[in-house]
């Protein structure tokens, strides 16, 4: 498959605002009147990534992500919008965020997506979606298609 470079128009961005003084600083991750309608986070997990690994890409069925890029670190966020019907199908969009760039952006499902460690160090991303991993009580399939487990996946991010 060939992909096309672009936007893609249903993600939700907001960038963050880090406010410092000399104890350092404080970012709000979201609050609940600035997500969209009918976007309600039912857990939250932070993650450290090693210096230049690459976290998928994969794609969910029914779950949005809603990851936070504030810091420390910075990542390489590559996206392919995969949804049958939308205008912007076959469109692949890469954004730097992280330290330099405070980002929360909300993924849909169908809307893969990957990020790598673009710095020298351990860097952290948090994210909030609106699935519990395994469903209630664990007890549930995992809601994901892992395309990093694809030697010939057409999704790459090097």
């Amino acid at each position: 498959m060939q992909f096309t470079t672009g936007k893609i128009p249903d993600l939700f961005w907001k960038p963050l605002k880090k406010f410092g003084d000399d104890r350092g600083w404080l970012g709000e991750l979201f609050r609940e009147d600035e997500l969209p309608p009918g976007f309600q986070v039912t857990m939250s997990y932070v993650s450290m990534t090693k210096a230049g690994v690459v976290r998928g890409p994969h794609e969910h069925v029914d779950q949005s992500d809603c990851f936070c890029f504030i810091g420390p670190g910075t990542f390489r966020l590559i996206l392919w919008d995969m949804r049958k019907g939308s205008p912007t199908y076959g469109v692949r969009q890469e954004e730097i965020v992280g330290v330099d760039n405070p980002m929360l952006v909300i993924i849909p499902p169908h809307v893969i997506h990957a990020y790598k460690n673009i710095t020298g160090h351990d860097a952290i991303v948090y994210n909030f979606p609106d699935r519990l991993y395994k469903g209630k009580g664990r007890a549930e399939p995992v809601d994901e298609i892992r395309h990093e487990l694809d030697p010939h996946s057409v999704y790459q991010v090097d």
